[in-house]
Order: C-alpha cells, then sequence, then structure tokens
C-alpha cells in the first residue's frame, strides 16, 4: 500500500485538466509587448506587423507571435558579410547562411530615401538606378523578445496550475 496515492493521483488528474489557454495567451501577449518594442523603426511598417496567434488542439495549445513582413527575417538575422560579423542576440538555434558578394536592388524595391540614408552606391541604367549592398548588421528583436520572458512565462503557467490545485 502506498500512503498519498489517491491524493497524488487526484493531483495529476486536476493539472491534466488545467486549461492553459490563458496562460499561453498571457505569454505570447507579452513576448508581443517585447517584441514590438525591441523592433528597429524605420516608418514603423514592421512593427505595426507583429501579431500573434493561438492554435489549439487536443493535445496541445501553441502561442505564435509573428510578422507577415517578407523582409522581416533580413531584419532579425542582418544580411551578408556585415550580418554575418553582427548577429549577436540571434537565436542559437538557427542555421543561417550569409550571402559574401554584394548584391543589386533596383529602385522600385526600396525608396531613393532610404538607399541615400545608407550611403549605397549606386548605378544609373537605362531600366532605372540600382544600389549595391553588401548587408545590414542583426536586430533581432523576436527571438530577444521570448528570450527576455522566459522567467515571467513560466510564472504565467505556474500561476494556471496553481489555481487549479
Amino acid at each position: 500500500m502506498i500512503i498519498g496515492k489517491k491524493e497524488i493521483t487526484d493531483a495529476f488528474q486536476k493539472t491534466a485538466a488545467v486549461n492553459m489557454y490563458d496562460a499561453v495567451s498571457k505569454s505570447i501577449k507579452t513576448v508581443q509587448a517585447e517584441a514590438k518594442t525591441r523592433c528597429p523603426v524605420n516608418d514603423g511598417e514592421l512593427r505595426g506587423s507583429i501579431y500573434t496567434a493561438i492554435e489549439t488542439s487536443s493535445e496541445k495549445i501553441v502561442g505564435i507571435c509573428y510578422t507577415n513582413k517578407k523582409y522581416a527575417q533580413y531584419v532579425e538575422f542582418g544580411t551578408g558579410p556585415k550580418g554575418q560579423k553582427q548577429h549577436a542576440g540571434i537565436s542559437p538555434d538557427v542555421a543561417y547562411a550569409y550571402v559574401q558578394s554584394p548584391w543589386w536592388i533596383h529602385e522600385s524595391m526600396i525608396g531613393r530615401k532610404t538607399a541615400e540614408k545608407y550611403k549605397w552606391f549606386h548605378v544609373d541604367t537605362p531600366d532605372g538606378r540600382f544600389y549595391q549592398c553588401t548587408g545590414q548588421a542583426a536586430q533581432p528583436f523576436l527571438y530577444p523578445a521570448l528570450k527576455n520572458n522566459e522567467l515571467e512565462i513560466a510564472h504565467y503557467f505556474e500561476e494556471a496550475i496553481e489555481k487549479n490545485l
């Protein structure tokens, strides 16, 4: 006979039945708030595109903080030789390859004001102006927002469990 078996079994059953949705929701909103704070701002488009979603199934609840801007990955991880040299703060779980040679960007893909801000070399052709780019340093905002809030996130889950025990 095991003393306390019923109490332990009851506690495990209660823990399994805990609704973690609220903890996931609070956690992902915390990550989103910091991601928006950390996000570099040029015109605010990237910062304004940081969203959250929660996916649920019978087995799990997943909180997602994301942006729908295609260029966000270049901001987060950096590009080219500059990104490779300066990428502190990106996720260690990401295997990112940096292009080492310069590339050309047509004026239709970037505003002249932005290109001049970075003092990019340019050539004018019959097809328009092209700017030469050698990369940018990483400016991580999503991964650090998660990493910096690990303790707060754990606290949300502890609260949810304690509330139901």
